[in-house]
């Protein structure tokens, strides 16, 4: 059956039906990031924030990956077209015009997985979703769109220090699943 005419039954539009449909395939398959993988990028999301926060070049240029790319949909700009960014130096200064916001911003779990959100008043109005290898931070995508961010599922996180420590038992602190 075509999203088109699925849309109007759940109330979504057609690219809000996409991306549920996406979801719950991920869930059913249980594609989820395995914990140290989470963990790492719980690490990093967080140290990206800090560093953005305290307006520290040197610590975001740490964290990027040389090569890293930075995309960004048109509502975040706003502009006629998507924006895309490469290179450390050019994303760490993208990140630096963003000190102000970020102080509105923290660490989510978005559509299962680790990344930061920026709601002011508690209005959503950007998603930051990052990839990252041992290497560093090689992917930021930044979302403004409002289709698009009404489609994500989105779960505030504890600050890094609110976290409870796994135990010897192996718990996970952050659930696949939201």
């Amino acid at each position: 059956m075509p999203f088109d005419d699925i849309a109007p039954l759940i109330e979504r539009t057609p690219a809000a039906t996409r991306q549920l449909t996406a979801r719950a395939r991920r869930r059913v398959r249980g594609a989820g990031a395995p914990a140290a993988d989470r963990a790492r990028l719980r690490e990093a999301v967080d140290a990206f924030l800090a560093a953005t926060r305290a307006g520290d070049f040197e610590a975001l240029l740490a964290l990027l990956h040389p090569d890293v790319v930075l995309t960004a949909d048109r509502f975040v700009v706003p502009t006629p077209q998507p924006v895309a960014m490469s290179g450390a130096r050019t994303v760490a200064e993208s990140a630096m015009a963003a000190t102000g916001r970020a102080r509105f911003t923290g660490a989510a779990l978005i559509d299962g997985r680790i990344g930061l959100v920026m709601a002011p008043q508690g209005r959503l109005r950007v998603v930051l979703l990052f990839t990252v290898t041992p290497e560093g931070i090689t992917a930021i995508d930044v979302v403004a769109d409002p289709e698009r961010l009404d489609a994500l599922e989105v779960a505030v996180l504890d600050a890094p220090g609110d976290r409870p420590a796994p135990s010897d038992a192996g718990d996970d602190p952050l659930p696949a699943d939201g």
